[in-house]
């Protein structure tokens, strides 16, 4: 358990636990985990967040994403599937954007 500060990007493909702060553009996998508050330039966020997450520019919340806390962001879309359980804020005054998530599923 710990924090976790970046200059710039990063990508979680795995689990993580404490508070990370994300110079640049934040991706978290499905399938990946975050247990902590978070703040990041950007995000795409497809897997599961448990704590308040804060960005800077824009946030995207892919259909296989959950996040258990509030959400703020400068511009924000949402595809249809996600499951936000707080509050969400959209700093700029900007309508939500609500999409059909379109990425092709990874083959084996």
């Amino acid at each position: 358990m710990g924090g976790l500060e970046t200059r710039g990007a990063l990508i979680v493909l795995g689990s993580i636990q404490g508070d990370g702060r994300v110079g640049g553009t934040l991706s978290i996998a499905r399938g990946a985990e975050w247990r902590g508050n978070i703040e990041a330039h950007h995000a795409v966020i497809a897997g599961r967040v448990t704590g308040d997450i804060r960005i800077a520019g824009k946030l995207e919340i892919g259909a296989s994403a959950v996040i258990a806390g509030r959400v703020t962001a400068r511009s924000l879309a949402i595809a249809n599937g996600a499951v936000i359980e707080s509050e969400v804020t959209v700093t700029s005054g900007e309508p939500v954007i609500h999409f059909e998530e379109r990425r092709a599923e990874p083959t084996g």
